[in-house]
């Protein structure tokens, strides 16, 4: 850690945020999380999240927390239990998975009809991953599938993906810093 960054700390410039990584498995979480952490950090090798796990990236004023929450239908009902400490989510969908699309539109409408989140003007990213795959939805396919617009008490945004080549991921998490920060002012 340099001086400026002790300098940043000491002066409580650079804030810690929590961040809730929610989708359905397989849409890319992990991944994504992956890429954003520092080069030296990041695995070589990704598998499925059994439960949750915790990873941390910084940006420029910022440090993230992020809860890597499995997708496994049998892990879902845990995502709540960690409601009340998210400060931001991201919520990640694969486009190219036609199939389960209203699976993840059902998952975000109980994320977003819970008692800890209905009330609160938290900041949602929506990654529409895997955008390399042949026949992928649009992101505004996509948002218009999960009916985004109807979010109307929240800041959301949604973002193109490809979390194998990063594609899209620095758009997504510099609106959320701006939202972060936006909302701490």
């Amino acid at each position: 850690m340099g001086l400026f960054d002790k300098l940043v700390g000491w002066l409580g410039l650079k804030k810690e945020v929590n961040v809730l990584c929610l989708g359905l498995d397989n849409s890319g979480k992990t991944t994504i999380i992956n890429h954003l952490k520092p080069t030296n950090a990041q695995a070589q090798d990704i598998v499925p999240t059994i439960g949750f796990s915790i990873e941390k990236f910084k940006t420029s004023s910022l440090s993230f927390t992020v809860f890597d929450m499995s997708g496994q239908g049998r892990y879902r009902n845990l995502w709540e239990h960690y409601y009340k400490e998210g400060q931001a989510i991201i919520f990640v969908i694969d486009s190219a998975d036609k199939l389960r699309m209203v699976v993840a539109k059902e998952e975000l409408d109980t994320l977003l009809n819970h008692p800890d989140i209905k009330h609160r003007r938290i900041p949602i990213l929506f990654f529409a991953n895997k955008m390399d795959v042949r026949d992928a939805l649009s992101s505004v396919k996509v948002s218009q599938l999960l009916c985004l617009e109807n979010i109307k008490d929240k800041p959301w945004h949604i973002c193109a993906t490809d979390a194998l080549k990063g594609e899209g991921l620095q758009e997504g998490v510099d609106w959320l810093q701006d939202q972060i920060k936006t909302m701490r002012t």
